[in-house]
């Protein structure tokens, strides 16, 4: 009776929680370069501007290409691309803080790069890609949510805080209070 009854209490929970809302993901080929006078940043790429610069010792950031992307299955996929240059992106599935992925960078129709990688919640993915005349491109991979506009500019904050995740908490609460109801 009080599996019956801890099983009920589970529907209930799952009924009542709100789940998490669609993530965006902004998907960007960067080009980056040094110059003389650099320009600011595009604002997709302001908010981690000076990471780049350390990661790459490149001091201007162009956004040749681009995605704005609505994940609501964790299951997507799309093309960010630009005169030269087209990211395939494949979404596998969420996992516990970010999203599985399937790379595939081109250029024009030659594979430059295919990989398997993980697109994390909290951080933006950073992939450095081919040299281009004096300068080098970039990848670069962001998710926010809802409440955020695609491409993050509030040049606050790089990282946002964790969502959790109802339906796997009223889980974990419900497996603990089946385990201590069994004799």
């Amino acid at each position: 009776m009080r599996v019956c009854a801890a099983l009920f209490t589970f529907w209930v929970v799952i009924a009542a929680a709100p789940f998490s809302r669609a993530d965006h993901v902004w998907s960007g080929l960067v080009m980056a370069e040094n110059v003389e006078k650099p320009h600011p940043p595009p604002p997709q790429v302001a908010p981690f501007e000076k990471t780049l610069t350390e990661l790459f010792g490149y001091n201007q950031f162009e956004v040749i290409g681009e995605s704005n992307k609505t994940l609501k299955t964790g299951q997507e996929d799309w093309l960010a691309s630009s005169k030269y240059f087209s990211l395939h992106v494949d979404a596998r599935g969420e996992s516990e803080g970010g999203y599985e992925l399937a790379l595939k960078l081109y250029q024009e129709q030659q594979l430059l790069l295919e990989t398997d990688t993980k697109l994390s919640k909290d951080s933006p993915l950073v992939i450095k890609g081919p040299q281009v005349g004096g300068g080098q491109l970039i990848l670069v991979l962001v998710v926010t949510n809802d409440d955020e506009k695609a491409g993050p500019d509030d040049g606050h904050s790089r990282h946002r805080a964790k969502q959790s995740n109802a339906a796997a908490n009223a889980w974990k609460r419900l497996t603990r209070f089946v385990r201590n109801a069994l004799p």
